[in-house]
C-alpha cells in the first residue's frame, strides 16, 4: 500500500461495523485526493437479479444533491422546449440531437424526453442502454411535466439499479459535504431501498452496505442498527 493508504487504514478498523453517522465522518477522514472525491454508498442486496420481480431500481432525491454539475438533455417537441429551457436544461431539442447520439455523442448525464417522442428514442436503445442514459418512465424521465423533470434532476434526484452480482452502487456527495450532509443524503438512499423489498422474496434483504470516496477503503455500515432506527 501507498503512505496514504496506510495512513487511511490506520484511522478506523475495518473488522468493525460502524454507525452510518460514524462511517460518514470517517469517510472524510482518510479521503485523500487532491480533488473534490465523490462518495459513493454500496448495498448488498439477497435478490436475484435475474427474476424480474427481484429487479430492484428506485428514484430518489438527494436532500443534498449529488455535489456535481449535472448536464442535462430535454429531447421534446418544440411546444415544449420553452419549459425544459426555463427548467435549466443544458441541451433542448429533438431531431438534431437524435442524429448527434447516432453519431456517437454522448455528452450529457441526464436524458429526458416527452411520451410522444418515445418512438425517435427508442431506437437509440443500443447507444444510450449500455450508458445508462436510457430514458424511463420508472424514473421520471419520460413525461408531460418536462419541466418538472429537469429541475428534479438539476436538484439531486437519482436513480439506482441493482447489478447482476446484487449490489446497489450510488454517489451520494462530495467528500466537501459536512459529515451531516452526507449522513442525510445515505438515509434517504438506504430508506428508498428498503421500501422496495420484493414481497416474495424469502431470506435476508438487505444485507450490509458500507461507504468510500474515490480511491478511499470501504467503510462497513452497521445496517441492521440503522434499519431498527439507530443513526
Amino acid at each position: 500500500m501507498t503512505k496514504n493508504q496506510k495512513a487511511a487504514e490506520a484511522k478506523f478498523d475495518h473488522t468493525l461495523a460502524y454507525s452510518l453517522k460514524e462511517a460518514c465522518s470517517i469517510v472524510k477522514e482518510i479521503s485523500y485526493t487532491k480533488f473534490d472525491a465523490t462518495v459513493e454508498l454500496s448495498a448488498n442486496l439477497g435478490v436475484d437479479p435475474r427474476k424480474a420481480n427481484q429487479m430492484i431500481r428506485g428514484v430518489v432525491t438527494l436532500p443534498h444533491g449529488t455535489g456535481k454539475v449535472v448536464r442535462v438533455l430535454a429531447l421534446c417537441t418544440p411546444d415544449k422546449e420553452a419549459e425544459a429551457k426555463a427548467a435549466g436544461a443544458d441541451y433542448v431539442g429533438l431531431d438534431e440531437f437524435i442524429e448527434k447520439i447516432k453519431g456517437g455523442w454522448t455528452d450529457v448525464d441526464v436524458i429526458v424526453c416527452t411520451p410522444s417522442v418515445m418512438a425517435k428514442v427508442g431506437a437509440l436503445g443500443k447507444i444510450l442502454g449500455p450508458r445508462g442514459l436510457m430514458p424511463n418512465p420508472k424514473t421520471g424521465t419520460v413525461t408531460m411535466e418536462i419541466g418538472n423533470a429537469v429541475k428534479d434532476v438539476k436538484g439531486g434526484k437519482i436513480d439506482f439499479k441493482v447489478d447482476k452480482t446484487g449490489i446497489i452502487h450510488t454517489g451520494i456527495g462530495k467528500v466537501s459535504f459536512s459529515a451531516e450532509q452526507l449522513y442525510e443524503n445515505a438515509a434517504e438512499v438506504l430508506n428508498a431501498i428498503a421500501k422496495l423489498k420484493p414481497q416474495a422474496l424469502k431470506g435476508t434483504y438487505m444485507k450490509s452496505a458500507a461507504i468510500c470516496s474515490t480511491m478511499s477503503p470501504g467503510i462497513k455500515v452497521d445496517l441492521k442498527a440503522f434499519l431498527n432506527g439507530a443513526e
